[in-house]
């Protein structure tokens, strides 16, 4: 037997281990490579010893102590351990309650693959299951699309795809149903650069769902930070085991790339899938509950997510364990960015305040594999000071929320005041959202590339029912309509729900184009809800967070008004492609690079008064840039009636710097919300004509 000296020891080399890397390693440096045998690390401070449990063969299950102890850090050896194997923890000596592999063992939280089964009372069992990192990538690699090109599209990859006629039956609902040819061009025609996903990482249903018979759609109940969710998998990759889901999932991943698609996951670091103390423990909560989580000065558990745990970021090791995982699916999975649920909560130091310098964001941007890597936060968690957009640092972007309030207030609960003879609000902080909310992230030494724009997220109304409806109607989430936010700035126009009367339906889909036109011409990042592109309704309910069904999939039976709304989505976004490919590299991302000037109704200059004054809802905003080959004038209507708006003349534009205007251009109309058939498309008007903007629109032009 060969053996090594370590600390004046003789030590067999088959029993040689290493703290780090943390789970489970083959070849792990400065360890005897011996044939059959890996090395296992897990943290786990609340226990005394740890043993590994694993299923060498189906119903074998054999147990080696982890022998070595550092700073709560367990490791050995354990030999016999082949990808594709079952294993958990348990704490040395225990007793085990049940015969192994009929009982909860700890997962192991760097576990590359989790598998479910059922104990014999019909409960869920987990395990964790060691796979192996090999995939031909042939070459591909992380995009790295440009901020200042990227549209986002955030998606459900079962609710995306459920529901496809184009796909195979055995493709829907899968990772393989979304990097499918036909999936995949129909993202290409409208026009999108990157697909968010709403969580991919293993995750598992509450227990007051699976009470209610209802499933966790959303998905933000995490058990496996390094395991791609099996359920989206084919249902021949889940019986084959979690290497079939891993490389399923890599092939979705190499698809998107091969059409120029970025890959961003929806992550969710600030709490986990572990229940309370009547529920028994699935991991961290065994391994070392009063470390990885955070808790009160009585020992209770310290709540910023509302998900009944906090994971505690002032602890070293739950810092480490967040850069593993995004490490792991930058290097593994080839994903080009993260958008982090409630990320304020991993910012939050030891006394449970926000940090912008905390260690975990300074590790980020010092990460050399984590550069150019996109890092979105949703700014806001439930803790102190909470609300954060605008606050992170450089490198990261940020959900805007302020975008979305005003755009909302401007068509939406400004045009309810309207229709009732009530006063709306002034331009002011409409003027702020167009720009990008440039005040709001320079604070942070930011441009407006780091405002992610949206009006609509899978949290709250589609696009479409924030025309349609005043008041929430989520009675099939069994809670009495109680969750779900009360505030949500829409307007039904006149009437709750669906409608036969063509005036209305009108109505609202024109709202829904003036919302979609202001997202994508306003300066920052853009990001789309799916299915606000063709008009996607959930009958009212605002938090579909457990409805797995038609309520919340992606419709793909389009009629007349859906083909509409999607024709104007993808010229929207072709017109703002053309638009940048015509304006310097540094547009709008350097200010001395971006012109914006804002005009009134008249053509002249927008006065301070005019800003501020409730009664003024007209608005023109001329985009370019000193050395760019475009300008695009937008021009808002917020009344209730048309109104003839004089374009800006030539010498006004020459004036302030316009180069264009030398030229002495046409304004040429490229889109109308009010005309969703085109009609008008192309008339051409010279500076100082009067046009005519139908009430409650938008018009662009090209000068």
């Amino acid at each position: 037997m060969a053996h090594v000296v370590t600390g004046g020891k003789q030590i067999p080399s088959e029993r040689v281990s290493k703290a780090f890397p943390l789970g489970v390693h083959e070849g792990v440096a400065g360890v005897p490579d011996v044939p059959g045998a890996v090395n296992v690390s897990v943290y786990a401070p609340g226990l005394e010893s740890v043993d590994i449990w694993y299923e060498t063969v189906p119903g074998g299950w054999v147990s080696r102590r982890l022998d070595s102890k550092s700073a709560g850090i367990h490791h050995g050896r354990a030999e016999g351990f082949t990808p594709g194997i079952r294993y958990g923890f348990w704490g040395g000596g225990e007793p085990l309650p049940a015969a192994p592999g009929e009982f909860q063992l700890l997962l192991d939280p760097y576990g590359r693959g989790i598998d479910t089964k059922q104990d014999a009372e019909g409960r869920p069992l987990y395990f964790s299951v060691a796979t192996k990192s090999g995939f031909d990538w042939d070459g591909d690699g992380q995009l790295h699309t440009p901020w200042r090109d990227s549209v986002i599209y955030e998606a459900h990859v079962r609710g995306q795809t459920m529901l496809n006629p184009a796909l195979p039956e055995e493709l829907r609902g899968t990772y393989a149903g979304m990097g499918h040819p036909a999936t995949i061009q129909y993202l290409l025609d409208l026009g999108i650069t990157a697909v968010e996903l709403l969580p991919v990482h293993f995750h598992i249903d509450e227990l007051h769902l699976r009470e209610l018979g209802l499933a966790n759609y959303w998905g933000y109940n995490t058990l496996g930070y390094f395991a791609p969710h099996a359920g989206y998998a084919t249902a021949i990759a889940q019986a084959a085991g979690p290497q079939a889901v891993q490389d399923e999932f890599k092939a979705m991943v190499k698809a998107l790339h091969a059409a120029g698609l970025e890959v961003i996951l929806d992550v969710v670091y600030n709490h986990t899938a572990e229940g309370g103390p009547d529920e028994p423990a699935l991991c961290w909560r065994g391994l070392g509950e009063k470390v990885y989580y955070r808790h009160d000065a009585e020992g209770r558990y310290l709540d910023t997510t509302g998900c009944g745990n906090t994971l505690d970021f002032s602890e070293p090791r739950v810092v480490q364990m967040t850069l593993d995982s995004l490490r792991h699916w930058v290097r593994e999975y080839h994903v080009d960015g993260f958008r982090f649920d409630l990320a304020p909560t991993m910012a939050r130091d030891e006394e449970n305040r926000f940090d912008r310098r905390h260690p975990l964001l300074v590790a980020l941007a010092a990460d050399p594999v984590m550069q150019d890597i996109k890092l979105i936060a949703e700014p806001w968690d439930l803790g102190p000071d909470g609300w954060q957009t605008g606050n992170f640092p450089p490198g990261w972007a940020d959900w805007n929320d302020h975008f979305r309030d005003t755009v909302r207030d401007f068509w939406l609960e400004d045009q309810a005041a309207l229709a009732a003879g009530k006063p709306a609000g002034s331009l002011a902080r409409l003027g702020g959202a167009l720009s990008g909310s440039a005040d709001l992230f320079a604070r942070s030494d930011r441009t407006p590339l780091s405002s992610v724009n949206l009006v609509t997220a899978h949290d709250g109304f589609t696009m479409a029912d924030l025309t349609a409806y005043d008041h929430k109607h989520n009675y099939a989430n069994g809670e009495d309509n109680r969750d779900g936010s009360n505030h949500n700035r829409s307007w039904n126009h006149g009437c709750e729900g669906p409608v036969d009367d063509p005036q209305i339906q009108e109505h609202r889909a024109q709202t829904a184009r003036n919302l979609m036109a202001t997202l994508l011409f306003s300066l920052g990042v853009p990001m789309i809800t799916a299915g606000d592109e063709v008009g996607r309704s959930q009958h009212g309910n605002n938090n579909t967070y457990c409805q797995d069904n038609e309520t919340a999939w992606f419709p793909w039976d389009h009629g007349n008004d859906a083909r509409r709304m999607f024709e104007a989505t993808a010229r929207l976004l072709r017109l703002r492609r053309e638009f940048l490919a015509r304006q310097p590299y540094a547009f709008p991302d350097d200010a001395r690079a971006a012109q914006l000037l804002w005009f009134s109704a008249d053509g002249e200059p927008m006065s301070d008064a005019a800003w501020h004054d409730p009664s003024c809802r007209v608005l023109q905003l001329l985009l370019g840039s000193e050395r760019g080959e475009r300008v695009g004038l937008v021009v808002i209507n917020g009344q209730t009636e048309p109104v003839d708006v004089v374009l800006p003349d030539m010498e006004t534009l020459r004036a302030s710097g316009v180069a264009a205007a030398n030229q002495g251009q046409f304004y040429d109309l490229l889109l109308a919300t009010s005309d969703p058939e085109g009609r008008r498309r192309g008339a051409r008007l010279s500076g100082g004509e009067k046009d005519r903007v139908a009430a409650n629109s938008i018009s662009v032009y090209r000068l």
